[in-house]
């Protein structure tokens, strides 16, 4: 059983993990930023590895990508900042990013590095689930870490259940077919496309994603579901930070 396996099974709602960008605001912010996130009470971190083209993320994000590849961070960069974290941070921490630079780096090697700096798991929007199931599963489950799909309003229920049955951690549920930081009406979701998650008895817990913002979306979302991911609103709070440590307790506390 792995941390995130763990937290699931020790903690069944109100799940807050937070999302930042790699190498954001400044190149090595990455360590102390988990352990403000862990101090605050902060679930699982989802951590993104900067990418030219984050088909998936709205202005936001794309510019912390942006500033984060100037800086100079690599996935090389990440995983030396990682490499002692798990001396001090103990909650599940989960890699972001997309299919090319992972390539690029040689996948397996990119599973075998991840495995040994402490990731627990790996969300690849852009990995096909047949290139996963014929290609990767095996190196996955060797290393120990958890592939985590995606599904959509637009993802059918014979999809869903399919990505469940290969799933071991838990399905992360896009809250709509936009892309992060967007507003999204949660509530309109719920009569619908929550409601019918939930009637397909998935074994798998779910977390929300996309336009989660505040302590309101929060809330909303966590009727709907396990937890909640918090991406954009975090990256834009910190931005301008004269000091990471207080502006994360401050932003944290007006989630929880």
């Amino acid at each position: 059983m792995n941390r995130i396996q763990k937290l699931f099974k020790e903690k069944k709602e109100n799940i807050l993990s937070i999302f930042i960008t790699a190498g954001y605001p400044h190149l090595n912010d990455l360590p102390q930023i988990l352990e403000a996130l862990q101090e605050n009470g902060v679930d699982m971190v989802e951590i993104g590895m900067p990418f030219s083209d984050p088909t998936a993320d709205g202005p936001t994000i794309q510019y912390s990508n942006t500033i984060a590849i100037q800086n100079g961070m690599t996935i090389q960069k990440l995983f030396n900042q990682l490499k002692n974290i798990r001396e001090k941070i103990h909650i599940p921490l989960v890699l972001m990013g997309y299919i090319n630079p992972a390539l690029q780096y040689g996948f397996e090697n990119f599973l075998k590095e991840a495995a040994h700096v402490g990731i627990d798991g790996v969300i690849i929007p852009d990995l096909p689930m047949y290139e996963y199931e014929n290609m990767y599963q095996t190196s996955f489950k060797e290393n120990g870490i958890e592939n985590i799909f995606l599904v959509t309003p637009q993802t059918s229920n014979e999809r869903v259940l399919q990505i469940d049955s290969i799933s071991d951690s838990f399905i992360y549920v896009v809250s709509t077919h936009s892309i992060t930081g967007t507003n999204i009406d949660l509530e309109a979701q719920q009569s619908t496309y929550f409601n019918r998650l939930k009637q397909l008895n998935l074994k798998n817990p779910t977390i929300i994603g996309f336009g989660i913002k505040d302590r309101n979306t929060f809330e909303l979302a966590c009727k709907n579901a396990n937890g909640a991911i918090i991406g954009s609103a975090f990256v834009k709070h910190i931005e301008q930070a004269s000091n990471l440590k207080e502006s994360i307790q401050e932003f944290i506390k007006g989630i929880k």
